[in-house]
C-alpha cells in the first residue's frame, strides 16, 4: 500500500499553527478525519483545567479478532510558539519549513503517522484492539496528558513517538523534572543618591546564579536557570528579582542533591546581600525506566527490527507524554521517529523517516496482535541498569 498520504497529510497538519493552549484548528481537522473514517472519537473537557481551547482526543477500535495485546498510540497536538508562518516543503526528500521559524515535525509527524495507520486498521486490517490518545498542552509541562483519565484506557501499555533521534532508537529511561521559581526580596533607593540604603535583588540572584552547579552535572543529571526578571528602573536599585530554574535527573538521590544544591546557592546569596528569599519547587513529571525485556519494548524492538531498522537503547534528558502514562501505572514506551532540530528553525523530517515509522506502526501493531504475556510494569526513579 502506498505511503504517500503520510507525507501530504503532515505537510497539511504542519500548516495548521497550533501552540499550546491554541490547538483547536489543528484539533477540529483530526476530529474530522477520524470521523471520516467511521470511527468515534471523544474529546474530554480537560481543556478548562489545562488552558487549553481543546481536551484530550481518544478513540479506540475494538479487536478484530481473539487472541494478541491491545496496544494504544499516543502523540501531542500542540507545538512550541511559532515565530511566523509554517509552509512546509520538500528539499531532496527533506521536508522543512520555507519560513525562518518551526516546522511543527514535533510532534505533528507522530500525529501523521497514527492518523494513516488508523485508516489502515478502519480499512480492515486485523489487530488485537488500538487506542490512540492525542494530547493538547504537551510543550508547557505535559499538561494535557496529566488531566487525561488513563482509566479510560483498556490496552494495558502503549507508544509514543516523542524523542528526536533517528528510527531505531528506543528510549528505556527518562529523567524526573523539577522547576525551582526563586523570588530574591532587597530593599529599593535611589542608586546616585543613597545606593548603601538599597539592598540589590538583582545583585543576590546574580551571585546565587552564579554559584549554583549548571549544565550538565552527570552522565545522568542537569540544571537550567532560563528566566530572570527582576528590578524596576536604572537609577532604583532592585527590590525584586525572579528565577525560574529547572533540574533533571535519572537517578531520584542525584535529583535531590542537585536540587539542594540550587536552594542552598541561593539562601546563601540572599544572606550575602541582606536580601530575603522566597522559593517554590514544583515536580514537573516523574521519571522511569524499562527493561529491555518488558513486553512492549520486545514489540517494538521486533516492529523495528522487521522493517530494517538496527535496535538502539538510550536514556533521555527529557520528559514526554510517556513520563505521566507511566506514573499513572499505564506503560508507555518512547519511541524516535526521525525528527531532528525540533524548536528551531532548522527542523526537519525526512519523507523516508515518515514513510518508514508508519511501516514501523504497522509491524508493531501486526507484533501486538499475535503476542499476548503478562506485563510487567516499568520503574519509577530507578538506577541505572
Amino acid at each position: 500500500m502506498s505511503t504517500a498520504g503520510v507525507v501530504e497529510l503532515f505537510c497539511d497538519l504542519a500548516a495548521i499553527s497550533s501552540p499550546s493552549r491554541d490547538e483547536r484548528a489543528v484539533a477540529d481537522v483530526v476530529l474530522e478525519r477520524l470521523r471520516g473514517m467511521g470511527l468515534d472519537p471523544v474529546e474530554d473537557d480537560s481543556g478548562a483545567r489545562t488552558g487549553s481551547n481543546i481536551g484530550n482526543i481518544h478513540v479506540a477500535l475494538p479487536a478484530t479478532d481473539g487472541g494478541g495485546t491491545p496496544i494504544f498510540l499516543n502523540a501531542h497536538l500542540d507545538t512550541v510558539p511559532p515565530d511566523g508562518a509554517v509552509e512546509p516543503e520538500i528539499r531532496n526528500g527533506i521536508v522543512v519549513n520555507r519560513r525562518d521559524t518551526i516546522l511543527g515535525a514535533d510532534n505533528k509527524a507522530a500525529v501523521a503517522v497514527m492518523l494513516e495507520a488508523f485508516a489502515r486498521l478502519a480499512s480492515g486490517t486485523p489487530h488485537a484492539g488500538v487506542e490512540l490518545v492525542l494530547t493538547p498542552m504537551e510543550e508547557v509541562g505535559l499538561q494535557g496528558a496529566k488531566a487525561f483519565d488513563s482509566s479510560r484506557l483498556t490496552a494495558p501499555f502503549g507508544y509514543c513517538y516523542d524523542h528526536a533521534a533517528p528510527i531505531g532508537n528506543v528510549v528505556l529511561a527518562a529523567p524526573t523534572q523539577k522547576s525551582l521559581e526563586l523570588r530574591f526580596l532587597g530593599r529599593a533607593a535611589h542608586s546616585g543618591i543613597a545606593p548603601e540604603e538599597g539592598r540589590s535583588a538583582i545583585a543576590a540572584a546574580a551571585r546565587a546564579i552564579a554559584d549554583m552547579p549548571l549544565g550538565r552535572i552527570d552522565d545522568a543529571t542537569t540544571a537550567n536557570v532560563g528566566l530572570i526578571r527582576g528590578g524596576v528602573a536604572g537609577n532604583i536599585v532592585p527590590p525584586e528579582c525572579r528565577v525560574w530554574a529547572e533540574a533533571r535527573s535519572r537517578d531520584g538521590d542525584r535529583l535531590r542533591e542537585q536540587v539542594q544544591a540550587m536552594l542552598d546557592a541561593a539562601t546563601y546569596a540572599a544572606n550575602l546581600s541582606d536580601c530575603e528569599l522566597e522559593s517554590r519547587i514544583v515536580s514537573e513529571y516523574e521519571g522511569y525506566r524499562f527493561a529491555r525485556t518488558h513486553e512492549a519494548v520486545q514489540l517494538v524492538s521486533q516492529a523495528l527490527d522487521g522493517c530494517g531498522y538496527p535496535v538502539t537503547y538510550i536514556e533521555s534528558g527529557g520528559g514526554a507524554d510517556a513520563n505521566v502514562f507511566n506514573a499513572a501505572g499505564v506503560p508507555c514506551v518512547n519511541v524516535c521517529n526521525g525528527m531532528a532540530e525540533i524548536h528551531t528553525a532548522s527542523e526537519h523530517i525526512s519523507v523516508a523517516d515518515l514513510e518508514g515509522m508508519l511501516g514501523v506502526t504497522m509491524g508493531l501493531i501486526e507484533a501486538a496482535r499475535v503476542s499476548g504475556s503478562t506485563i510487567a510494569q516499568p520503574e519509577h526513579d530507578g538506577g541505572v541498569e
